[in-house]
């Protein structure tokens, strides 16, 4: 497995490398999720690369980053074990160098749920991503539907641009009890852990009300909200009953397209984010 720092270094390594190339970017701090991911570009593809950077400019003043985990000698340990070919590590002032100006900015599906409570978070995404995917230049590139509003925009940023990649969805990887794999558990507190079950717990009943015949989506948000109000550690940031597509949010759950269930909730400082697709066939 090969390590490049700079720019250069990842350009001359992807110009020797023949046949299909599968790109998983990260920001690191690695868990099942993202080794899901590396596995089948593995199995999809004749190389893999992996990227591992903190991007700056998708954190808010008052976010997490200078305290985001950072393990890269365990994360590159990972990496060689799954058979990554290469592994691209910038720092922030090679992907930002000085005098940078240009962002990509996409309207509508951008200004709810994360983008609503985390302004500019999808600018510094939407950027980051288009950078990697043009110096990496992958035919492939591999995202976990857990964030599941990050992989709409990167999709339809791929479209709108017309990038000549494709973007390969992948399920969520939970915990034994259903709690999603995130980076951010580890900020969690033995009780905290415990009771950001909850949220698994909240989409499965979600799922099985629709299953049932629910469809008013109204009445699917008051059902989860009431569910996370029973336990007393959580905070509600937003529960979302949305167009899995266009994310507007839905008074009645249509027969010809799926909804995106979605909620963010913190326990203590940690913020969580988790979703189901409903509908989806």
């Amino acid at each position: 497995m090969k390590v490049a720092k700079t720019i250069d270094e990842m350009s001359a390594l992807r110009r020797q490398m023949t046949g299909s190339v599968g790109f998983v970017p990260t920001m690191g701090a690695l868990h099942e999720g993202h080794l899901s991911l590396v596995r089948r570009a593995r199995t999809d593809n004749d190389a893999v690369i992996a990227s591992i950077f903190v991007n700056p400019t998708q954190f808010a003043p008052h976010e997490d980053l200078s305290h985001y985990p950072r393990p890269l000698d365990q994360d590159l340990g990972l990496l060689r074990e799954e058979g990554v070919d290469v592994v691209f590590i910038p720092d922030a002032s090679e992907i930002y160098p000085e005098g940078f100006a240009t962002w990509v900015v996409m309207d509508d599906v951008t200004e709810r749920l994360e983008g609503a409570s985390r302004p500019g978070h999808f600018k510094g995404v939407a950027t980051v991503v288009a950078k990697l995917l043009n110096i990496v230049q992958p035919q492939k590139a591999y995202f976990g539907r857990k964030d599941a509003q990050q992989l709409v925009v990167i999709q339809k940023m791929v479209r709108d641009l017309n990038m000549s990649v494709e973007i390969v969805p992948m399920s969520t990887v939970r915990e034994a009890d259903g709690l999603a794999m995130s980076s951010r558990n580890a900020y969690l507190s033995s009780e905290e852990r415990r009771a950001a079950v909850v949220l698994y717990r909240d989409l499965v009943s979600c799922e099985q009300m629709y299953e049932d015949g629910i469809r008013d989506a109204s009445g699917l948000r008051r059902a989860i909200e009431s569910i996370i109000a029973q336990e007393l550690s959580a905070r509600v940031d937003y529960v979302s009953i949305a167009d899995a597509e266009t994310l507007e949010e839905l008074e009645t759950i249509g027969t010809d397209r799926p909804a995106l269930a979605s909620l963010a909730v913190y326990f203590g400082k940690t913020r969580l984010i988790d979703n189901v697709t409903l509908g989806e066939s």
